[in-house]
């Protein structure tokens, strides 16, 4: 059962011991008490201010794993106070939710530090779990996809629409590192694993990806140029610079144009365009 009150308590004292500063915030001058406002805390997690705010007082709604995942990865949880938060909740750990799904503190608070650098945190099977908002504009927002679809990597190989943002002639090759990259994780988790499952999903539907996971690709530089196609600002050449956390089996992923190139100046204008975007 959901220990109401408890959660609200927990909730109050997390807000109020982060500092602004924490999560890539302005102080600002008219900030009289410590912590975060409530309304900081819901725009962190991607949810409204009344959800939130009903959640400590206590009169909210049983929140889903997903909600409280967003709660974790908005308040900065180390994992420990993540699986708190979810006993707190009412909901059983560790089998519902993987471990691999919660962001650690460090690398979200470098993320805090990239918000105008296209970045985002993805786990070991392509499942993208927090974006910058120019990751947003580059790619899209790729944390919307629910089941496989989730996955980079089954999208790849399953959904045409998904291989419109790299050039035609990048497609052969992008697809051997795709194959490479879950061949590692398969090697390191077993066939009896949630990538053994993805994987024989993925055999089942695509043809490409069974015949290029016989031939056992293996991954080239990590720091190698990659291009995308974007429809606004047409072909960017990026470096893409990867942070890994073994123990979250997690990639940050850092997207970056040599300065002065053509690509450099077209990244800076899709910052201006996405500003522009309505919200």
């Amino acid at each position: 059962m959901a220990d109401r009150a408890g959660l609200a308590a927990f909730l109050r004292a997390r807000r109020e011991a982060l500092q602004p500063e924490d999560v890539g915030l302005p102080r600002g001058r008219r900030r009289r008490t410590g912590g975060l406002r409530r309304e900081e805390v819901a725009a962190l997690c991607d949810m409204s201010v009344d959800y939130y705010s009903r959640l400590e007082q206590p009169r909210g709604p049983h929140p889903s794993e997903q909600m409280l995942s967003a709660i974790a990865r908005g308040l900065r949880l180390p994992l420990e106070e993540r699986d708190q938060l979810f006993q707190l909740a009412g909901h059983a750990l560790p089998r519902k939710v993987r471990r691999g799904d919660h962001i650690a503190p460090g690398t979200m608070r470098i993320l805090d530090c990239l918000e105008d650098t296209p970045a985002q945190v993805v786990n070991d099977l392509g499942e993208t779990l927090k974006q910058t908002r120019m990751a947003v504009a580059l790619l899209g927002d790729q944390t919307a996809y629910t089941g496989l679809s989730r996955s980079a990597h089954y999208r790849w190989f399953t959904d045409p629409a998904s291989r419109l943002f790299r050039p035609d002639s990048d497609h052969a090759q992008h697809s051997r590192l795709m194959v490479a990259d879950l061949h590692g994780t398969y090697a390191r988790d077993g066939r009896d694993s949630r990538v053994g499952e993805f994987v024989d999903s993925l055999r089942r539907e695509s043809p490409e990806f069974a015949e290029l996971w016989e031939e056992r690709p293996v991954l080239g530089p990590y720091c190698a140029v990659e291009r995308f196609l974007h429809p606004r600002v047409g072909v960017l050449e990026l470096n893409c610079q990867t942070l890994i956390d073994p123990g979250q089996s997690q990639r940050l992923l850092v997207y970056t144009a040599v300065p002065g190139s053509e690509s450099h100046t077209n990244l800076q204008l899709l910052s201006v365009l996405h500003q522009a975007l309505p919200s």
